[in-house]
């Protein structure tokens, strides 16, 4: 005997209030694909857009789908969370269990079912990884002990091996995931990889254009067309030569940023030009690379310390170090403190560990240079390194690189 059509509308409202129940998402039930911005706010870059619609329009796909894994990366209010509750209220709409859940609870969780008498760890763990729907949000803010990445490797695993549906958010580049898991994270076959680039949704848009973090500006007449190639000097054709090849280098990159270029030589030898030059053919193209002096970006860091300041260390330092394109120029001219070393090292340890875009200028590769980072700059797997051996330029201005006179400063 079938229920009445009333009957029907009942049950299936019960079923639906009892599956949010299930699924974490009744605190989340606004955050739909109807009322998420897919190109963002007024004031994104054409790139940070772009990552933006290309996210929402994947994050759609998966859910009428529910097909492979979806992992969403991006900074702090990116707006991965978002997508994926409207992925998991959709899901839950159409009547499919789905449990969304960020991984600090999960793993919480777990450790609490060792002492809830009314289940077992065991019922706790196959309820979670055997769920027709599971989102794991802010994947990477849990403390990795062994044990954590234990059971979310065992979780992962069950479902890759099983092609159970999954979706994955996180501030982490691929390169900093556990091993085990990355690999999972990686098959093509199975996983659709979306980066956002736009910023924090939450902070003022003037304060999410960059300027704070990027020296570009300044530098906006360092172009390709600009940069001199100083034949007219005299100087030996050997010198000559190192400047053709990190000019070629240099625009090679501009087209295709993958890896790390490292030019070194005297002050004033065109190596601020180069890497200007690439941040503004890159800019051009409607991104927003990070050129920054460092000295300045220690400065930046150090500026969070302030009470009235608007951001903390670890968001400024995020910014930074997860930047698509970052140039760091000058390094080695800083007089740096025990704190500024690590800084450094932990930025471009993260940058190396990533494989993320990045461009650095020194003048003294391997007198100054602290031996980790300079480990990692001489790994020819990643790192590219282009000496210019021509002197600095003297003739009136300086069109080869920056003003003459910095000194350094303790940072």
């Amino acid at each position: 005997m079938q229920p009445c059509s009333c009957r029907q509308v009942e049950i299936r409202q019960q079923i639906g209030r009892r599956l949010y129940a299930l699924s974490n998402l009744e605190e989340l039930g606004h955050l739909t694909f109807e009322n998420f911005q897919a190109r963002g706010r007024v004031g994104l870059r054409p790139m940070q857009a772009d990552s933006l619609e290309r996210a929402y329009n994947q994050a759609r796909q998966f859910a009428q789908s529910l097909n492979g894994w979806l992992l969403l990366q991006g900074g702090y209010g990116s707006g991965k969370t978002h997508l994926a509750a409207a992925i998991g209220n959709f899901a839950v709409s159409l009547g499919v269990p789905t449990l969304f859940i960020t991984v600090p609870d999960l793993l919480d969780t777990l450790r609490f079912a060792f002492d809830d008498p009314e289940s077992t760890f065991e019922g706790r763990f196959d309820q979670i990884r055997q769920s027709a729907l599971l989102i794991l949000d802010d994947f990477g803010t849990q403390n990795a002990t062994p044990w954590a990445q234990e059971k979310l490797f065992q979780i992962m695993n069950y479902r890759y091996i099983n092609h159970l549906p999954l979706v994955v958010t996180t501030n982490l580049a691929i390169g900093q995931i556990e091993g085990r898991i990355r690999s999972r994270l990686e098959d093509p076959e199975l996983v659709t990889q979306v980066r956002i680039f736009a910023p924090d949704y939450r902070r003022p848009i003037e304060d999410r254009s960059g300027s704070e973090l990027s020296s570009l500006e300044l530098y906006h007449n360092m172009t390709f067309s600009t940069f001199e190639d100083r034949k007219g000097e005299g100087l030996p054709p050997e010198q000559l030569r190192t400047l053709e090849r990190a000019l070629k280098a240099a625009m090679d990159f501009a087209r295709n940023p993958l890896g790390w270029l490292v030019f070194t030589g005297a002050y004033n030898c065109g190596k601020t030009h180069l890497a200007a030059g690439i941040a503004n053919a890159r800019a051009e193209l409607g991104e927003q690379p990070v050129f920054v002096d460092v000295i300045e970006l220690l400065d930046h860091l150090r500026a969070t310390f302030n009470p009235a300041s608007a951001i903390r260390l670890d968001e400024r330092f995020e910014q930074y170090r997860t930047a698509p394109l970052l140039i760091l120029d000058d390094l080695g001219a800083q007089a740096s403190t025990a704190w500024a070393r690590e800084k450094l090292y932990q930025l471009i340890n993260y940058r190396y560990v990533a494989m993320l875009p990045t461009v650095i200028t020194t003048s003294s590769f391997k007198e100054e240079i602290d031996p980790r980072l300079l480990s990692r700059m001489e790994d020819t797997r990643l790192c590219v390194v282009y000496h210019i051996a021509v002197p600095g330029y003297t003739g009136g201005a300086t069109p080869a690189g920056k003003p003459a006179g910095r000194r350094r400063r303790k940072v």
